[in-house]
């Protein structure tokens, strides 16, 4: 379990006189051995390199690819998406070319960008996922492999396979014994222990976490009775699911001496930076680049604001440093009543 050392309280209204220098608040992240200019990078599956044609890829972290599965696959019936409250529902079932088209046609197009690419592999089997990373492993411009061990929109695999610690465990030291690279496990939130998931990731020889994937959900058409979406069941994403996956990541890096990388309905500068105080060492955006394509960008330009208004001086002095006792005027209320 990692220990920070505590900021200053009430560390956003640090002024010039503290000592610490807003402008210079320094956005570097290590995700073991991966350097990242900045701790953003886009979630798996809500991101391709064509959107280099509307911003800067350079700017960001990372690079995160859609999950890449050894052989071809469709996806989903019809619907795949769906809006909800807050957020949206979607099941497309995470089409895939396969490994060898992946290779041969969209690894060069992510290569061409200078931050890292993080592969994510997905399967329905267990060695579904040991076979996608020996096709992959050792091909060039593959800086790190993220295992979707969490997608809820699988027919088999997925949920199954993420949400029960001896698998999970099977998984993940499968794929490390196999990849020349790090590798991230990305973590399901529909289990009741957050926590022994992300210490049997560790436990296999994960080099960080990620954390979360979509929540499960459904939507009903009330007028004709039918699910919304066609598989019936789909996942939730969006600023609705924010609160449980900063919960998740929080308990997570509570449970592990690995970093965790914050994915969850992340949206602005103080999205961000409260999953960095929650424990997160990065973060991943997803559903909140379909609506404005440039969220990215911004929270590149405004974090290190943010970062230096906290009274940090670097990304890292944040990480896990949320204030968990009462503050001493609520404890006053409690004595006095």
């Amino acid at each position: 379990m990692r220990r920070r050392p505590r900021l200053p309280p009430h560390a956003d209204t640090v002024g010039s006189g503290s000592g610490v220098n807003r402008a210079a608040a320094r956005m570097e992240v290590r995700i073991g051995t991966l350097l990242l200019a900045n701790p953003v990078m886009p979630a798996s599956g809500c991101f391709g390199p064509e959107l280099g044609s509307i911003i800067d890829l350079d700017r960001l972290g990372a690079l995160v690819t859609k999950t890449v599965f050894a052989t071809p696959r469709a996806g989903n019936p019809a619907h795949r998406l769906g809006e909800s409250y807050a957020g949206m529902l979607n099941s497309v079932g995470i089409p895939s070319g396969g490994a060898q088209s992946f290779l041969d046609e969209l690894l060069p197009r992510y290569a061409a960008w200078s931050p890292p690419t993080i592969v994510s592999i997905g399967g329905l089997t267990v060695q579904d996922y040991f076979d996608v990373t020996e096709r992959l492993a050792g091909a060039d411009g593959i800086d790190a492999f993220e295992i979707n061990i969490s997608c809820p929109n699988l027919e088999a695999g997925g949920l199954e396979i993420g949400a029960v610690p001896e698998t999970v465990e099977e998984v993940v030291r499968g794929v490390v014994e196999r990849s020349p690279v790090p590798v991230i496990a990305k973590l399901t939130p529909n289990v009741t222990s957050v926590g022994s998931i992300a210490r049997a990731a560790e436990h296999g020889g994960a080099t960080a976490l990620s954390a979360v994937n979509a929540l499960m959900g459904m939507a009903i058409d009330p007028r004709t009775r039918r699910a919304r979406i066609g598989t019936i069941t789909a996942g939730v994403t969006g600023p609705a699911i924010k609160p449980i996956a900063l919960r998740c990541v929080w308990q997570a890096a509570q449970a592990v001496s690995i970093p965790v990388i914050g994915i969850g309905g992340i949206a602005t500068a103080d999205d961000a930076v409260e999953f960095l105080l929650a424990g997160a060492s990065a973060v991943q955006v997803g559903s909140a680049s379909f609506t404005r394509p440039d969220t990215m960008i911004r929270l590149v330009e405004e974090l290190p604001d943010r970062i230096a208004a906290a009274g940090a001086r670097d990304a890292g002095d944040l990480v896990g440093n949320v204030l968990t006792e009462p503050a001493a005027h609520d404890l006053a209320g409690v004595i006095s009543h």
